[in-house]
């Protein structure tokens, strides 16, 4: 009778996969440890886990009040059964030690009691599952962390294992001779069997193999070839220590190298702990293109500072609270070159800082500052010095400089030759003329000098000439015009 009971059991389990997916489901995770209960009305409970092909586990159950008589059983996506456990030990409590997973898939596992639905018992428990390790046979799934050790030789010169990466993740894997004289080589593949990394000699350590700060350009599933120098055809053989290991930094958006694109009025959420408390953005931007960025808190306690960088990673400018509280915005920024800009969402006083929390990122363009001017209007910056000339065919000469508001300027404007006589202008964007001299640079030369810009925006310089009067001929001749920001 016993033996006819347990066999209407396992007939009624290989049907649980398929009435199973008509009941709540929850995941039960590697190191986790969730509580149930068994009644009556619920005489199972399913849970389900992402299992990776050579992982070895082992599942507890522990009841915990009640009479129950658990049954514990595993099975895969297929409802075919791959491990089962009760109380035979004498205990109410089960295990089920070292099951090796076969392959990669979801797997579920149905806490039961003895009888099932036909059963008496009773109770609540927790049950919890630990990955053991993994095994070394080639084809094993390994997790960051994982090491193995296999054996290179003429009849098993390559041996393959597999890991999953997210994208933006940094990579570090080595083979580490162990025995023989094996000559260490590593690829690395990815779905669509291309080599993105590999390595023959770590320098200085002899025969190792090692790929370090490998980027993960795209979410997926790569292979690891642990192999010899020469492959099938190499001579050398012997024990090799397979590590793969995720970097310190890694993540997207976690370090320069895996910087977020950000597009322009795209709005990208992010958050800072102790742990990573600085998020990197790309983007590319024009010279003169004027951009905005906005740092603003959600939740939390973050206190926003933002950082504009160059392509090397050097600051041109910061802000803290540019966005009013506690929100950071870099606002009307002048891009100085064509290139590759990164933008560093962190927190006051970054690695010593102690807020943390989510914020909301967004890159906004103004435009280019100079798309309003004239393209026969030269476009100049401070420190400037530019040559020219002035005669009856070319009067004046425009030049067109951007200026922030209580910015100082100093524009000379100095004879080169000929008898010029020298005037300067500066105009602002509305073309109205906010500054002008003919003599102060000393001789005929001419000289605005500490001039306060009123407001953002662009500014026109006129190099001209003092008009002839009374028979006075107009002057003519070369000059040289600098402008520059002083500070006060």
């Amino acid at each position: 009778m016993k033996i006819l009971c347990r066999i209407i059991i396992l007939l009624m389990l290989m049907a649980v996969p398929v009435s199973a997916q008509d009941e709540p489901e929850a995941s039960v995770s590697y190191g986790g440890v969730v509580s149930g209960q068994i009644t009556n009305a619920n005489p199972r409970a399913v849970y389900f886990f992402d299992g990776l092909r050579g992982e070895v586990i082992s599942i507890h159950l522990e009841t915990t009040n009640g009479n129950l008589d658990p049954v514990l059983t595993v099975l895969d996506a297929g409802g075919q059964l791959i491990a089962r456990a009760d109380d035979s030990r004498g205990s109410r409590d089960v295990t089920i030690d070292a099951l090796s997973i076969p392959s990669s898939s979801r797997y579920y596992v149905v806490v039961g009691r003895f009888g099932y639905g036909l059963g008496s018992t009773t109770g609540a428990f927790e049950l919890d599952m630990e990955r053991i390790g993994v095994s070394s046979a080639s084809g094993s799934a390994l997790r960051y962390g994982d090491s193995v050790i296999n054996n290179i030789s003429n009849m098993t010169p390559q041996l393959y294992y597999s890991f999953r990466a997210e994208r933006g993740d940094i990579v570090n894997i080595r083979m580490q001779r162990n025995s023989g004289d094996l000559d260490s080589y590593l690829q690395v593949v990815d779905s669509s069997a291309f080599v993105i990394a590999d390595n023959d000699d770590v320098p200085g350590s002899g025969l190792d193999a090692e790929i370090t700060n490998l980027v993960v350009e795209a979410a997926g599933t790569y292979i690891i070839k642990a192999t010899r120098y020469g492959e099938a055809v190499g001579t050398s053989s012997g024990q090799f220590i397979l590590t793969l290991q995720e970097a310190e930094n890694s993540g997207f958006g976690n370090s320069p190298q895996t910087a977020i694109p950000l597009l322009v009025n795209q709005i990208e959420d992010g958050e800072l702990t102790n742990q990573n408390y600085t998020r990197y953005y790309v983007f590319d931007a024009k010279q003169n293109d004027l951009i905005t960025v906005r740092m603003d808190r959600v939740q939390g306690s973050v206190d926003a500072f933002l950082v504009l960088a160059d392509a090397n990673l050097q600051e041109i400018t910061t802000d803290d609270d540019g966005g009013g509280g506690q929100n950071a915005k870099i606002d009307g920024f002048l891009i100085p070159s064509d290139g590759t800009y990164y933008i560093l969402a962190t927190r006051f006083d970054r690695e010593a800082g102690t807020t943390a929390g989510s914020f909301r990122l967004e890159l906004q363009s103004l435009g280019n500052a100079f798309d309003g001017v004239s393209p026969e209007t030269q476009r100049i910056s401070y420190g400037t010095t530019i040559t020219g000339r002035i005669d009856e065919i070319t009067p004046t000469v425009s030049f067109a400089f951007w200026g922030v508001e209580g910015d100082a300027v100093t524009v000379s404007l100095n004879r080169g030759d000929g008898d010029l006589d020298p005037v300067v202008r500066i105009l602002d964007s509305n073309g109205t003329v906010v500054a002008e001299d003919d003599d102060s640079g000393g001789g005929k030369n001419a000289r605005v000098a500490r001039f306060v810009l009123p407001r953002t925006g662009i500014y026109t310089i006129e190099a001209a000439r003092f008009s002839g009067l009374d028979g006075d001929p107009n002057t003519r001749g070369s000059f040289i015009l600098v402008l520059a920001r002083v500070f006060r």
